[in-house]
Order: C-alpha cells, then sequence, then structure tokens
C-alpha cells in the first residue's frame, strides 16, 4: 500500500542555521520554507526541518512520511486499527493522512500523494502561515 518515502522530519533548534547547514554545507536546496519549517531536498530525498516549539528537539526525534493512494488509505486505516495500532497525531489538515506509531516507537505518517501535493495542500494550511517557495 505505501510507495516511496514522502519525506523525513527532524526536529531543529533554529530553523535558518539548519537550512544553511543542509543547502550550504551538505548542498541540498531549498524548496519552501514557512515560519515554524522548511523542506529541503537531495537528489530524490526530501527532510522537513521543523521546529519544535514545546521543547527542545528530543535524542531520536524523527519521523519518516511516507506516500499512499486515496483509494487505499482507508483499507490502510483499518488495518492500523484492527491490530490497535497507535495513533500519533490525529490533525489531518495538511491533507488526508494517517499518523502512527510502529512497534518500536518510531512516527510514521502516510500521505495520499506525492510531496508536491503536500506542498500544494500546506500553502493554505491556516497554522503554518506564508509558505516562501524559493530556489537557492
Amino acid at each position: 500500500m505505501l510507495h516511496g518515502v514522502n519525506h523525513i522530519t527532524f526536529a531543529v533548534r533554529d530553523l535558518q542555521r539548519s537550512i544553511d547547514f543542509y543547502c550550504n554545507l551538505l548542498g541540498c536546496v531549498l524548496h519552501a520554507e514557512w515560519q515554524r519549517g522548511a523542506y529541503v531536498t537531495s537528489g530524490d530525498n526530501w527532510i522537513c526541518l521543523s521546529v519544535d516549539a514545546d521543547s527542545v528537539p528530543a535524542r531520536g526525534y524523527g519521523h519518516i512520511a511516507f506516500s499512499i493512494n486515496a483509494d487505499d488509505l482507508p483499507v490502510f486505516e483499518s488495518r492500523l486499527a484492527e491490530h490497535h495500532v497507535e495513533i500519533w497525531q490525529t490533525d489531518s489538515s495538511e491533507g488526508a493522512s494517517v499518523y502512527f506509531v510502529d512497534p518500536d516507537g518510531h512516527r510514521l505518517e502516510a500521505h495520499v500523494g506525492g510531496l508536491e501535493t503536500r506542498l500544494s495542500a500546506m500553502r493554505e494550511h491556516p497554522y503554518l502561515g506564508q509558505t516562501i517557495v524559493a530556489d537557492r
């Protein structure tokens, strides 16, 4: 059902410092930046840098987001419920999504569509505010 990693998210303390590190030092490309985060790429790999307002990023914090087809999402959600899989977030204001935890406690996401679909949905997201699309 899941197909391909959509993006990987890392909590950061200083967004601009992290953007500079990933883009200027590692050669990633900035694609979108908003008040509390940014998407950078390295080849086909997307990384979301996210400022955690409530605490310093915990050791091991991060999650992986997968893409899933819209038709598969209800079946996938049913399977998770049948197996009593823990849900770690219920806000799906960024589009059709499910946020769940694997048996080892790793946070995972499944989002309908590819990353470009998510970026489009995020432009309208009220919490994130103005998204700046850039090519650096």
